[in-house]
């Protein structure tokens, strides 16, 4: 059985009232049984659609010491050295994982540890994979500390995406694979890496959140 996330209750409930006013307009003022028809296909079609938007799939994360899991499921589109401007101002190795409207939209802590900093900033609403969409979109960034290692997760809403959830706050200890947040409808997370990790994905690469292990921190 499907679960349904929670973030998903108010969007599934407008979807369904919309439907349903729409069911009653098309039925009483359109006189035509395939019109009636087409439109059910399609207003089921797009129900299950959201439905799946939302769904909520269990995970079993399994990280060894050191492992970086991924924060959402995705594909890899960005894997390089870059500079952090916002909370390392420094060198870190970026990896990015664009979520596209058929992922699951779920986002995780991709170590454990203690929340050092989470900070929400309004922005823009490049798409996803633009390359300053990290700096100048809607986003949301966590610092999450293993004690030995600072990893930044950043939350980026993309054209379509404009609500991001993140549930982390500073000092609290948190688990790898527990939610971090969520982001609707097509959207983005960055991973800031200390330079020297090892990264085990490759571009284009499918990913899993919670599951999927992105990289390694480098040795002490």
């Amino acid at each position: 059985m499907m679960r349904i996330h929670k973030e998903g209750t108010v969007t599934i409930i407008i979807v369904l009232v919309l439907i349903l006013i729409l069911h009653f307009i098309i039925h009483h003022w359109v006189d035509s049984h395939v019109i009636d028809i087409a439109y059910a296909v399609l207003a089921i079609a797009f129900f299950i659609f959201i439905l799946s938007f939302f769904r909520k799939p269990k995970r079993n994360p399994v990280a060894d010491a050191g492992d970086v899991l991924s924060p959402c499921d995705g594909k890899v589109v960005v894997i390089e050295e870059t500079e952090e401007p916002e909370y390392f101002r420094g060198r870190r190795i970026q990896v990015s994982i664009f979520m596209s409207p058929l992922n699951v939209h779920v986002n995780y802590n991709p170590i454990g540890g203690e929340v050092r900093y989470v900070k929400y900033h309004p922005g823009k609403h490049l798409v996803a994979w633009h390359p300053k969409s990290s700096t100048e979109n809607e986003r949301s960034s966590v610092v999450i500390a293993d004690g030995k290692n600072e990893l930044l997760i950043r939350q980026i809403a993309g054209t379509v995406a404009r609500r991001i959830v993140t549930y982390s706050k500073v000092e609290e200890e948190v688990k790898a694979g527990d939610e971090l947040g969520f982001i609707k409808f097509g959207s983005r997370v960055d991973l800031f890496f200390p330079v020297g990790s090892e990264i085990l994905v490759k571009l284009n690469e499918t990913v899993r959140g919670a599951e999927t292990v992105i990289g390694k921190f480098p040795l002490p």
